[in-house]
């Protein structure tokens, strides 16, 4: 959820921020907590979900949606702390756990997909910054890369299978067309 929607982002920040006392007025919060670490890191995530929205207005704007979640995270790096709180609408139950494997797994799939174009694609190098240019190249980039992953006549990485397709003409047909 982001704050482009603000009435829904204000109220359910209201919402998670009074929970204590909305389980005393009988609010129901499933809740699940992570640890972990690395690397001199330590990351501890709270995710609290709950499935009582009648209270929310529009609701009816969302189609499928069950549940309102948050994820609270904490990281300790070399003894200094930052915390960070991010809101969600789900189709999910109100489940802690597997919201929690859900927005774990939405993250690792979109970081890796950012590794892949950077990496490949170069695209934190883009000197792209006006008009609808930047948005623009990076659906081209995204087709590109899933053409690129589609394609098993040639075996390597998408920065290799990329070069290729730059340097041999039938295989970025075959790439193209299948």
């Amino acid at each position: 959820m982001k704050k482009n929607h603000k009435t829904l982002y204000e109220e359910t920040t209201r919402f998670f921020d009074s929970m204590t006392s909305m389980k005393n007025d009988g609010y129901t919060f499933d809740e699940y907590t992570t640890v972990d670490g690395g690397h001199g890191r330590i990351e501890t995530r709270r995710y609290a979900v709950t499935s009582d929205i009648d209270w929310l207005e529009d609701k009816e704007n969302w189609p499928g949606l069950k549940s309102l979640g948050m994820v609270e995270s904490i990281r300790e790096i070399n003894g200094e702390s930052s915390q960070e709180k991010r809101y969600y609408i789900s189709s999910l139950d109100c489940n802690a756990q597997v919201f929690g494997d859900a927005i774990r797994q939405h993250w690792g799939i979109e970081n890796s997909v950012h590794w892949v174009l950077d990496i490949a694609f170069r695209e934190d190098e883009s000197r792209i910054r006006k008009g609808s240019g930047p948005e623009n190249f990076a659906v081209i980039r995204h087709i590109a890369l899933n053409l690129l992953k589609e394609n098993t006549s040639f075996r390597g990485r998408i920065k290799s299978k990329r070069l290729n397709a730059a340097m041999d003409e039938k295989y970025l047909k075959n790439v193209i067309f299948g």
